[in-house]
């Protein structure tokens, strides 16, 4: 984190980023806007929206957002492959002529990073716990703008302040708010602010 915090230094104009993590694809599966990325339909359901904009506020039409979470039990496709389907929990998605996204997911949920090897030697040494906050990520990308790799985390979540990677920043805390009726999603809003390139 002190790494990517100091390649990625801004000045309060953009989204900040923070850490790739170990469980990107290379090639996560294109779906439309409004789309879910919840192909197993366990845990709760919501909405994510927010525009892609560059610095000046200009939106960004057909930026790219590729996005990935873990599913409610707080594994990733790639960790449970005889359970969860290919792709499950993630997208590719462009975004519309005003720089909009929205798609469907469930609210993420907290979950503890492996503690086998290195990491669970140096978490135990550490007297760390190995919980990471609830979370999606994102890498932005649009022509003539730098690229993002961000997260946003769930306003609330169990080890927001404590997360045993140290990536979350304040401005990457989101609410997901609950609808008034319990069948319908909860509702999340997130815009992403790109730089140029310099």
């Amino acid at each position: 984190m002190l790494v990517e915090t100091i390649n990625n230094r801004t000045t309060n104009t953009s989204t900040e980023s923070t850490v790739l993590g170990p469980f990107h694809m290379t090639a996560s599966p294109r779906r439309a806007l409004g789309d879910t990325i919840d192909l197993v339909g366990t845990g709760p359901q919501c909405v994510l929206a927010g525009r892609v904009l560059s610095a000046d506020g200009t939106p960004l039409p057909g930026a790219v957002l590729d996005v990935w979470q873990a599913n409610d039990q707080g594994f990733y496709d790639v960790q449970q492959p005889d359970v969860q389907p290919p792709g499950n929990g993630r997208g590719l998605f462009t975004a519309d002529q005003d720089g909009a996204y929205w798609f469907r997911t469930i609210v993420p949920t907290y979950y503890p990073i492996p503690t086998d090897g290195p990491v669970g030697t140096l978490l135990k040494a550490t007297k760390r716990h190995p919980y990471r906050p609830a979370h999606i990520h994102f890498i932005v990308t649009a022509p003539g703008h730098r690229p993002l790799t961000t997260h946003i985390f769930v306003a609330g979540s169990p080890y927001i302040e404590s997360d045993a990677v140290f990536a979350v920043k304040k401005s990457l805390i989101t609410e997901f708010t609950p609808a008034d009726d319990p069948g319908q999603p909860a509702r999340a809003h997130f815009d992403i602010v790109l730089l140029p390139e310099s």
